[in-house]
């Protein structure tokens, strides 16, 4: 395969700078990133952020617009690591678990189920009612790995990039991707 792929979605769910960063730290490694952007996360991405969607894409090493439906990341023949979704709103997790794959995000992450590849979600809402948590029950039972945004205290995070940086390093080992910015519990702290 090469370098290692890795699909990187952002969809509207608060919470833009998790995607952001994702990328911002894999730049600099061999592992080549693909990124689809949902409409909903640009309006998000300009609420939250200084970033345009030009900035954005250029963080990734490829770029899809989250209309085509025949992208490389739609087919199972593209071999990837797998998908993270940073954050993913109620609404794309709730396509992916019901299969409807009209927007390239949710068919790039049903892909990665059917192919039996890691898809993570960082899904983004709170206070979560009895179909959200279902939705999340049955896209763990598909194999997708639910992983929201939460702080990690132990850490001892100075800034809000420590905390990011740990939630999405985290994210990241779920893929074996140790880039160095999680203090790892029980691990002494570096200089």
């Amino acid at each position: 395969m090469g370098d290692p792929r890795l699909i990187v979605g952002i969809s509207g769910a608060s919470g833009a700078t998790y995607g952001v960063r994702l990328l911002e730290l894999l730049r600099p490694t061999p592992v080549q990133t693909h990124l689809v952007v949902t409409k909903s996360a640009r309006m998000t991405l300009a609420y939250e952020t200084d970033l345009s969607l030009a900035d954005l894409t250029a963080l990734a090493d490829v770029s899809y617009s989250n209309t085509d439906l025949g992208a490389a990341i739609s087919s199972g023949s593209f071999r990837t690591l797998g998908m993270v979704v940073a954050p993913c709103s109620v609404k794309s997790m709730s396509e992916i678990a019901s299969g409807v794959t009209t927007s390239l995000l949710a068919r790039a992450a049903d892909v990665v189920l059917k192919e039996r590849r890691r898809l993570v979600l960082m899904v983004r809402e709170t206070p979560l009612h009895r179909n959200h948590l279902r939705t999340m029950a049955e896209l763990t039972e598909l194999g997708a790995v639910i992983a929201p945004p939460v702080p990690a205290f132990y850490a001892r995070p100075a800034t809000l990039e420590e905390m990011v940086d740990h939630t999405v390093g985290r994210v990241l080992d779920l893929f074996d991707l140790d880039l160095g910015v999680v203090r790892r519990w029980g691990e002494p702290v570096a200089p």
